[in-house]
């Protein structure tokens, strides 16, 4: 078995394992991050099945994807890096998912292409959920004004995304956004890396980011 599809199905396995211990029903969706990744990488989790696919630049996905996609209509692409309103018209045309909107303005952006193009694209708000100033994502007390907004311009919003501080225990930062994202009626919630997907499926992640545990290290 390929190398890169034996570690997605490792991955499966080890969420369902860790979940049934502790007797919590979750299952989460894996999005395998393939960024800088070729396609001779990829090819076999496609040939597999798998459908989710995480890319953190528009240009790399519209290079990588396009043809792809019009061979495979299953195949879903998120966009999981920050996004540049000079992107959006570009972004809204390769990706299914967005899970880095984080300010008013790029709703606004959003809403206008995706009408453009009569497309609904599924919408995650990023929450700075550490309130770190080098990171991207909106402050947590500010999450409820653009849901609203969201809501007003009728942007399909599904939930919330976090990247919680780096080397320190993310359990705390995981169960918050849970809470935050319960409180909002949300069902989807996007967290979870190759370091703590594990962390982020107990605290019921319904996507989880994985790339180096399914790739290998990027060099």
């Amino acid at each position: 078995m390929n190398n890169t599809l034996k570690n997605l199905l490792d991955i499966e396995n080890n969420i369902k394992i860790h979940l049934n211990k502790l007797n919590i029903n979750n299952n989460p969706k894996i999005v395998a991050v393939s960024k800088t990744f070729g396609i001779d990488k990829i090819l076999p989790l496609i040939e597999y099945g798998h459908i989710d696919y995480g890319e953190n630049k528009v240009q790399e996905a519209v290079e990588k994807w396009t043809e792809i996609k019009k061979i495979n209509s299953k195949i879903k692409l998120h966009m999981i890096g920050k996004l540049q309103t000079n992107k959006v018209k570009f972004a809204i045309q390769i990706f299914d998912y967005i899970h880095s909107v984080d300010s008013e303005k790029l709703v606004k952006k959003i809403a206008d292409e995706q009408n453009k193009i009569n497309k609904k694209i599924k919408i995650f708000l990023q929450v700075n959920i550490g309130d770190e100033n080098q990171k991207s994502g909106i402050n947590k007390n500010d999450v409820s004004k653009l849901v609203s907004y969201c809501k007003k311009i009728d942007l399909d919003l599904i939930g919330l995304m976090c990247i919680p501080p780096a080397n320190i225990d993310p359990e705390g930062f995981f169960q918050e956004m849970n809470k935050l994202n319960k409180t909002l009626d949300f069902t989807e919630l996007s967290m979870g890396m190759s370091s703590d997907f594990l962390i982020a499926a107990k605290h019921f992640s319904t996507y989880v980011r994985v790339g180096s545990s399914i790739f290998g290290q990027r060099f």
